[in-house]
Order: C-alpha cells, then sequence, then structure tokens
C-alpha cells in the first residue's frame, strides 16, 4: 500500500464513482471513512495522519504533498485505519485518497485536502565554498545555519539533510564546530580536479520544538593540483610541491622569539596585491620597537588573525638564515610575487620546527587537517563516515609532509 503528502488549506470531500464488478456497487466514500486531519484549518505539522473505516475495510490509501512528496504510512492487520508513519512538513498542502469497501458490496473513493501551519522558526543554511570555482584540495566545506541547534537528535536530523557528492569520490565527515557551524573534509583531502557538490534539504520538517527546516540550498565547486608549502622554521627555507613533486625552494623568514609563526597546516583563505599592516591591530602598541606600519605586497593570508606568507624586502639580510618577522612568513619580492601566483584559495601550507604553538582547528581560518581522523569523527552527530557518491578509487593517501595528524 502507497501512502503520499498532504496539500491545501481546504477540506474537500466527494465521492467518486467506481464501476461495479461481481455484484460491487458504486457508494458514496466519505459515509465510509473519516481522515484526521481535516476541516479548513491549518493542521499541526506534528500530528499524524489517521484514517479509519466506519463500516467495512480500508482498501487503498494514498497521501502526497503539492511537491510530490509521498508520507508512508501503516494500515491495521484488520483493515480497518491506516496511520502516517512519517512527517509532515510545516506549511505545506497535502491530498489524501481513500478506497473503502463497505462489507456488502459496495465500494467507493474520496479525497480530501488539508493543509499544516507555517513553521513559526525556519532553519536555512549557508554553504561555502559556492561559487562554481576551482579551490586547493584544502578547502572545506563550511555549513552556516540560521538557527541554533544545540541537542545530539537535533543534529542528527540537520546531519541527514547534508548531502556531499564528488567525482573521485572520498571518504569524509562532518564536524559540529558549534550550534551554528558544521565543517565537512575528506580523510585524507579531495583529490585532485575533482568534482565536488553539497546540498542540504530538511524543508518543512521539524527539526527541534517550533524550529522547522527552511529553503533548501546547494553548492558546487572543483579542485585544482594539490600545492603544498612546507616552511622549515628551524632552517628558514620554504619547500613547495605540485602533486608530490618539487617545483620550487625558498629561503624565508618566520616569527622570531615572542612572535613565533603557528606550527600545523593552514589552508590559504584569501590574497591581496596589497594590504596596509598595522601592528595596533594585532596588540602591539605605537611607540613599541615592534611597532609597524607599513604597505606590504603580494600577500596570501593563512590566519584570520593576520598572518601571512608576504613580501618582506626589508628582511632579506635574514630570509634562509634567521627569524625576524612579527609570526608571518617573508620572503624576498619576487619569490613572494611567485608564491602570490602560484598558489590560491584552499591550498595548503605547513609550518614545522617553529616555536610557536599549534594552529587551532577552529576559529582562526582553516585548521581543520590539525585534528587526527579519529578525533574529527567524534565530531559528528551521527558518529558515522559519508562515502561520497562520485565514481572513481578513494581519495589516495596524501604525500610528502601533507598528512593529518596522527
Amino acid at each position: 500500500m502507497r501512502a503520499w503528502i498532504l496539500t491545501s488549506a481546504a477540506l474537500v470531500a466527494g465521492a467518486l464513482g467506481l464501476c461495479g464488478c461481481g455484484g460491487q456497487t458504486s457508494v458514496d466514500a466519505a459515509s465510509l471513512v473519516s481522515v484526521s486531519p481535516g476541516g479548513k484549518a491549518a493542521a499541526d505539522p506534528g500530528a499524524a495522519i489517521v484514517v479509519d473505516a466506519l463500516r467495512g475495510r480500508l482498501t487503498d490509501v494514498t497521501v502526497v504533498s503539492a511537491d510530490g512528496r509521498h508520507v508512508p504510512g501503516t494500515v491495521a492487520a484488520d483493515g480497518r485505519s491506516w496511520r502516517s508513519s512519517g512527517p509532515l512538513g510545516a506549511g505545506r498542502q497535502y491530498t489524501v485518497r481513500v478506497s473503502a469497501d463497505d462489507g456488502e458490496g459496495g465500494r467507493g473513493s474520496t479525497v480530501q485536502e488539508f493543509a499544516t501551519r507555517p513553521a513559526p522558526k525556519s532553519l536555512t543554511a549557508q554553504l561555502t565554498p559556492g561559487d562554481k570555482a576551482v579551490y586547493g584540495v584544502g578547502e572545506p566545506i563550511t555549513v552556516a545555519l540560521s538557527q541554533p541547534v544545540h541537542d545530539r537528535a537535533a543534529r542528527q536530523i540537520v546531519e541527514r539533510g547534508l548531502t556531499v557528492n564528488s567525482t573521485p569520490s572520498v571518504r569524509g565527515g562532518w564536524y559540529w564546530v558549534n550550534d551554528r557551524m558544521l565543517h565537512f573534509r575528506p580523510q585524507g583531502y579531495w583529490p585532485t580536479h575533482a568534482g565536488v557538490s553539497a546540498a542540504f534539504d530538511i524543508q518543512g520538517r521539524q527539526v527541534a520544538g517550533d524550529v522547522y527546516g527552511g529553503a533548501p540550498s546547494r553548492i558546487s565547486f572543483r579542485t585544482g593540483d594539490r600545492l603544498l608549502a612546507v616552511t622549515d622554521a628551524g632552517s628558514d627555507y620554504m619547500t613547495v610541491y605540485r602533486n608530490g613533486q618539487v617545483i620550487n625552494t625558498l629561503a624565508v623568514t618566520t616569527g622570531k622569539p615572542g612572535f613565533s609563526t603557528r606550527n600545523g597546516i593552514k589552508v590559504v583563505l584569501e590574497q591581496q596585491a596589497q594590504v596596509l599592516m598595522d601592528s595596533a591591530t594585532v596588540g602591539i602598541a605605537d611607540g613599541s620597537s615592534d611597532a609597524y606600519r607599513k604597505d606590504v605586497y603580494w600577500d596570501t593570508r593563512v590566519t584570520w588573525s593576520g598572518e601571512y606568507v608576504h613580501a618582506a624586502p626589508w628582511s632579506v639580510a635574514s630570509q634562509g638564515v634567521a627569524n625576524v618577522s612579527h609570526g608571518c612568513t617573508g620572503m624576498s619580492t619576487g619569490n613572494a610575487h611567485w608564491f602570490y601566483d602560484t598558489f590560491h584559495r584552499g591550498d595548503l601550507v605547513q609550518v614545522v620546527n617553529s616555536l610557536g604553538g599549534r594552529m587551532e582547528p577552529f576559529g582562526n581560518g582553516f585548521g581543520d587537517w590539525n585534528l587526527s581522523w579519529a578525533d574529527w569523527q567524534k565530531g559528528s552527530a551521527l558518529g558515522k563516515v559519508v562515502d561520497t557518491a562520485g565514481t572513481g578509487a578513494v581519495n589516495p593517501a596524501p604525500v610528502g609532509f601533507l598528512r593529518p595528524a596522527a
């Protein structure tokens, strides 16, 4: 027996005569069954649909929404009642079609329609990256929710409404950063030149209390080559890899004592050809020996707190020799221009052997890759690995320094 979803604000009841066969006669099925909810008033979307046979038995019940979604249901063993087993949506219209047998040789069918009340609060999601552009293999998918989602059961509903597809396919997972933000990353980085799409759709479904799913959203993007820059703060040299092959080695300087550069894997956030860098924005008072305010060129940003890879012509004599910066990775103007042209959003920058702390997983950029895969999986409300439904091999293990935390 099929079941459908319901539609429309008015109740319409009528008998549709069926031709008799084998002595059966056509009867007014509206007098044989009762359907709840019914009437002109909008129904509670949390209510179940119940169809009862007033006499005889039900022979078919279907319920469908205006957008063609079917509501499942179960008929009782005696055939005298049917009850929906799936949720209704808020602000939806539904049509119920019922056929019944009166037990005395008469059969008939009826159609009834109703609407559910709109949601008091809608939950929507803004997904990134969403401009169908090309990104590096380290770019996570982010989901910013319009309403906070606190409890685990509600978070599970949200996760079930999220889908990720890629070609080639990968194993990945969701991580709840906080009540309004989720990130998705593969276990071992996106494949190169992959097609990726993500969607969120729980439209009309109750999430928790008076919060229901709002309008769905969808994004898509592609990945490029695997670009990785590994800066060794101990040797003051950066090694640049493209798809696992060394393509350049650059003399650099990183943060001096008291301003040591963060260790760990970072993701390029944005790029600007020129940035006015002011030490006051990072807590260095004017008049201090460490104070600065200058235009800096060929800037590749890797943290929101102000860590860049950029041109530092004033420290060329120290590059490859000593760490003298305030936390950024500085290099010659020519090298910084090359780096700026080679790297793009989503590419990976890793720092090793620095005296600084470790890159934060969240809140200061994309430090997602600094969590081990085991710890990442703990951030999912469903506790399950997502297999993106693309074609091709599962993402291979990364090369060189490009490995998630153990």
